[in-house]
């Protein structure tokens, strides 16, 4: 717990990027050398795409990743501790469902990080939260990461209110008695991103709340509003000149890599990485870094990760670097462009699911995976 709390104690202290990266590189190594000695199947891994335990790192660019998709096939456990919550998500492509499995620890640090970045932006006061969600759709999806979610950012606000019913139609009295009762001083409203703006906006526009002292937070794909000709800067735009509303943060995470979510700052000039987590943008014909304002897959890398292998991942997420430490917060800033059809790794492609060995992802007779 005392390398946890200096992890969390890291918030807000670090400034350039180069000082974000120097103390979360030997932080990553420790985790490399941590999984695969815990997990078989990832020493294996590693053993068959030339990463051995002697091989040295000098930047987070060398370290070696694994596909997310590698989670949606096989089960890759780094703890023997008794397992108190499978977290689950099929994702938008493949055909597979992930299967994150946690241990108490695990699922204790998940929730702290969570909430040490939310903080940054919440504030330690915990605020009256309206949750743009039924209870009924977060107590049926508790393992997946919807429920997931909605539960850590409950951590940090109180007097919830659920603003959908059983039918995931808005609850107008539930939200006007809301409203009522907090809207006169800093309250936080958290949904995700198609909830919030087919079942609240309409709403709040046509009734003409008042949501200048609030503070939204939302997650999820684009896909779509898109396919409503509603981007970011549309969705931002509208909620302030129809409702007041200012101070509006976007947010990325994945189960693979619970407790970890890049926020969106104020202003909206990107998405920037909690200090104890960084992102590489790679190339993917030569999975070389991508130049500054190139698209590529996003690589997400974390030290949140204990109980599973997930502390470097390639995504199937298209994004783009903006710039390095030029922006509202210190840190690299980056957008998601979308989803990838299908990533297809050439070069590294070792590391990919079908093409590694069966037997490196199968434990050995009476071993775990």
């Amino acid at each position: 717990m005392a390398d946890l709390n200096a992890e969390i104690a890291m918030k807000g202290s670090p400034g350039s990027q180069p000082l974000r990266e120097a103390p979360l590189l030997p932080r990553l190594i420790k985790l490399v050398d941590y999984h695969r000695r815990a997990c078989p199947a990832y020493a294996r891994i590693l053993a068959a795409i030339g990463h051995p335990p002697a091989r040295h790192y000098e930047d987070l660019r060398e370290l070696p990743w694994l596909p997310v998709r590698l989670f949606k096939e096989h089960p890759l456990v780094s703890t023997e501790r008794e397992q108190v919550a499978v977290l689950t998500s099929s994702g938008t492509t493949g055909t597979g469902v992930t299967q994150i499995a946690l241990d108490r620890d695990a699922a204790e640090r998940q929730r702290l990080m969570l909430i040490a970045t939310l903080e940054k932006i919440t504030g330690p006061r915990r605020l009256p939260l309206l949750i743009i969600d039924s209870p009924s759709s977060v107590r049926a999806e508790r393992s997946s990461i919807r429920g997931a979610t909605v539960l850590g950012v409950m951590n940090v606000g109180r007097e919830h209110v659920f603003a959908l019913d059983d039918q995931q139609h808005i609850d107008a009295n539930a939200v006007e008695h809301f409203l009522q009762r907090h809207a006169h001083a800093a309250f936080l409203i958290f949904g995700f991103t198609s909830l919030v703006w087919t079942r609240f906006y309409e709403l709040a526009r046509t009734r003409a709340f008042d949501l200048g002292n609030a503070l939204l937070l939302h997650t999820g794909g684009w896909k779509k509003l898109a396919d409503q000709a509603v981007s970011p800067q549309v969705f931002r735009t509208r909620f302030r000149e129809d409702t007041g509303l200012v101070r509006c943060h976007n947010f990325y995470g994945m189960v693979e890599q619970g407790g970890t979510i890049h926020i969106e700052s104020a202003s909206g000039d990107g998405l920037y990485c909690p200090d104890f987590a960084d992102v590489i943008v790679r190339d993917p014909q030569t999975w070389e870094e991508a130049a500054v304002g190139t698209p590529g897959v996003i690589e997400v890398l974390s030290s949140a990760c204990r109980a599973h292998p997930g502390h470097v991942l390639l995504t199937e997420d298209l994004g783009v670097v903006h710039g390095v430490d030029d922006g509202e917060w210190p840190g690299k800033r980056f957008s998601v462009l979308g989803r990838l059809a299908r990533a297809e790794p050439r070069g590294c492609s070792d590391t990919r699911p079908e093409t590694l060995p069966q037997t490196l992802l199968e434990a050995p007779s009476g071993g775990r995976p």
